[in-house]
């Protein structure tokens, strides 16, 4: 099998991604979808698929979950991390029924599951579906998908989504990085190239950032918030808190509600 289905060269037909390691999973999709007439393009495996996506910008994406190098799911945290392939929808293919596995990949930013063994017209009806609801939005964020970043910044824009979203439960450094298809040495290389600083550095002062948004702008307890934030009891958060900020977090509050202007935490994002 080649690396891409011969194809219109019509940049007004759909173009669909496929990316799978097993080439009769490969051979029988591009048969399935060849009758619509879209554009098809093919790659082995997740890192191909990236490259192949960022390159040829599809407008939708065929995604197995099991791959070598790259899964599925690390593999969509890479795109949708990236503003100039954040927008293409993502459909999973898998082999399992494990509906947490299913829910990890709509959280990562897919947009639909088809389950091997697949039926022909589902897997036609599925992306139709998928092409049509992105293409009513196609004016929606023009600027942003045209500007590309380098790997490492989107290496560290996906990281800081997985962070931002389990703040309470921060996975360790080596599982944070499995989850995006490096080591760890990769990962902090791209934190301190983008952000001058280590993981653990931007992991506190983010946790800092959200305690402070949480101190002025709520009424959840400094003990709910030291939850929140990833903190074992409110008294470590509370020193942890003096520390950088120069202050208590319930002296920090009174000065918000009172109108003050206490120093903020900037954002470290990209």
């Amino acid at each position: 099998m080649t690396s891409s289905a011969a194809a219109p060269s019509d940049n007004s037909i759909p173009h669909v991604l496929i990316v799978d390691d097993n080439p009769d999973q490969l051979r029988l999709l591009v048969e399935v979808l060849r009758s619509t007439g879209y554009r098809l393009s093919i790659a082995f495996d997740g890192m191909q698929g990236y490259d192949r996506a960022a390159a040829g910008r599809p407008d939708l994406i065929l995604l197995d979950v099991r791959m070598p190098r790259l899964d599925g799911f690390a593999l969509c945290r890479r795109l949708k991390a990236n503003p100039a392939t954040s927008h293409i929808p993502v459909i999973f293919l898998t082999s399992s029924t494990d509906i947490s596995e299913r829910l990890t990949g709509l959280r990562d930013g897919g947009v639909d599951y088809i389950v091997k063994p697949f039926s022909s017209d589902e897997v036609v009806a599925r992306v139709r579906i998928h092409l049509k609801l992105s293409r009513a939005h196609t004016d929606v964020g023009h600027d942003e998908q045209e500007g590309g970043l380098s790997d490492a910044q989107v290496l560290v824009r996906a990281a800081q989504r997985q962070l931002s979203a389990a703040l309470a439960h921060t996975p360790r450094l080596d599982d944070l990085a499995a989850s995006l298809g490096v080591n760890e040495r990769r990962l902090s290389r791209a934190f301190r190239e983008c952000l001058g600083m280590t993981v653990f550095e931007y992991l506190r002062q983010e946790r800092m950032r959200v305690a402070q948004r949480l101190l002025a702008q709520t009424a959840l307890s400094v003990v709910a918030i030291s939850e929140e934030v990833g903190f074992g009891s409110a008294a470590n958060f509370s020193t942890a808190f003096r520390e950088y900020a120069g202050t208590s977090p319930s002296t920090f509050r009174q000065a918000a509600l009172a109108g003050g202007s206490p120093a903020l935490v900037p954002d470290a994002g990209l």
